[in-house]
């Protein structure tokens, strides 16, 4: 009998370094986890690494010089606007910087209340009370300090973000709207700084006559001046390396999970599943913060992920279709239940109340609440008996 399901644990691992061979030593220290700390592994256990140290050990950085050429030879340096950038200064504070090194002038144009990620620029209630209207009214910053006044502090981080972000370059003005179309009142060249929006900002933008216009996604495809690249997602999911670059996002995500995967094979003869992850898909309750700052959660993992979870919901069948078993019968019923379970539950009452969510962005966000943002040194997280379930032996 078995007296766990999932179990998740973090991996220490040394500190990766430019030019590490990862996926020898992710094997290593998985491998002397599980002997000095005296757990067996076995098939289907995954392995989930996180994309920074990946990023890293790629050494794919790039500095603001390097996206300052990029954006100034898809753009021309002129007038530029950025629309929708979320608030942050580990994300988007260094390519600020090298948006306004890009242009002569430039124009961020500020969703509000919250960016897309749900930072607020203001206590949404200050809203409620003011007769501005978010889905029709644009506002310059004059306008808008008349309406929400000057309490415009980050409640986590008591950045103020309008003043935070307009020192970054002598050349930037502050707008707010959450009309994208709005920005072309000053400029036809766009850069659209949205994460999961992007496209449908894209799109507004150029049906409404927009001359150039690109995304993140669009910037550091290809290398620029020897920088690190993303031919996928560009400069999404970088974050801030030093006052002045930025580690993007992983590449070759692909080929590093099939690695590690017949690396472990022939390490512990054990079939792993990989992964790799960034942000979880999970909201602060408190602050209404969404953590997903990232593109997506796993931009890369091995094939015995895909899919998404198809369970029997526990509570339905107890309280509604055995109620009038008990003890080992309702134990022995339940599991003849899941055994017999159809390949595809959906839309089935037996699945309602369920998490239909993709199993990579269920892992991941298990796997960066293990592994946390911090001090943890825990980069690597195994997670076994995911695929177990209540029958299972």
């Amino acid at each position: 009998m078995r007296y766990t399901g999932v179990c998740a644990r973090g991996i220490v691992t040394p500190i990766f370094l430019s030019g590490d061979d990862l996926v020898e030593m992710i094997c290593d220290s998985v491998c002397a986890a599980a002997k000095h700390e005296n757990f067996d592994l076995y098939d289907g256990d995954i392995i989930a690494v996180t994309e920074a140290v990946i990023g890293r050990t790629q050494s794919n950085y790039a500095t603001c010089e390097q996206i300052s050429d990029d954006l100034r030879a898809k753009f021309g340096g002129g007038t530029l606007g950025a629309v929708f950038p979320i608030l942050s200064r580990n994300r988007f504070s260094v390519l600020l910087r090298a948006i306004a090194m890009s242009a002569d002038k430039l124009y961020v144009q500020l969703s509000y209340p919250a960016d897309e990620v749900g930072n607020a620029l203001f206590d949404a209630r200050t809203l409620e009370r003011s007769k501005v209207n978010p889905y029709s009214d644009s506002l310059d910053e004059a306008g808008f300090r008349a309406a929400f006044g000057h309490d415009t502090k980050h409640p986590f981080t008591g950045i103020d973000y309008i003043e935070y972000y307009k020192s970054i370059g002598g050349n930037i003005e502050i707008v707010f709207s959450n009309d994208p179309c709005h920005i072309l009142k000053y400029t036809g060249d766009v850069l659209c700084c949205d994460i999961h929006s992007r496209e449908r900002t894209k799109a507004a933008l150029r049906a409404a006559g927009a001359g150039r216009v690109l995304g993140l996604d669009d910037i550091l495809t290809a290398s620029s001046g020897g920088s690190g690249y993303n031919a996928d997602y560009g400069l999404l999911g970088s974050n801030k390396a030093t006052a002045d670059s930025v580690k993007l996002f992983p590449r070759d995500c692909d080929v590093f999970v099939k690695q590690l995967q017949e690396a472990m094979k022939a390490r512990s003869g054990r079939h792993f599943e990989v992964m790799v992850y960034g942000d979880g898909g999970f909201k602060d309750p408190l602050g209404g913060i969404w953590e997903l700052a990232d593109p997506v959660i796993s931009p890369a993992y091995t094939s015995g992920l895909t899919g998404r979870p198809n369970e029997i919901k526990l509570k339905y069948l107890t309280d509604a279709e055995l109620y009038e078993l008990s003890g080992e019968e309702l134990a022995q019923a339940v599991r003849e239940r899941i055994r017999a379970k159809d390949g595809d539950l959906t839309g089935y009452m037996v699945s309602e109340g369920t998490t239909p969510r993709k199993i990579t962005d269920l892992l991941g966000s298990l796997s960066d609440l293990v592994s946390g943002s911090g001090d943890r040194g825990t980069p690597v997280v195994l997670i076994q008996n995911y695929f177990t379930n209540y029958a299972s032996e």
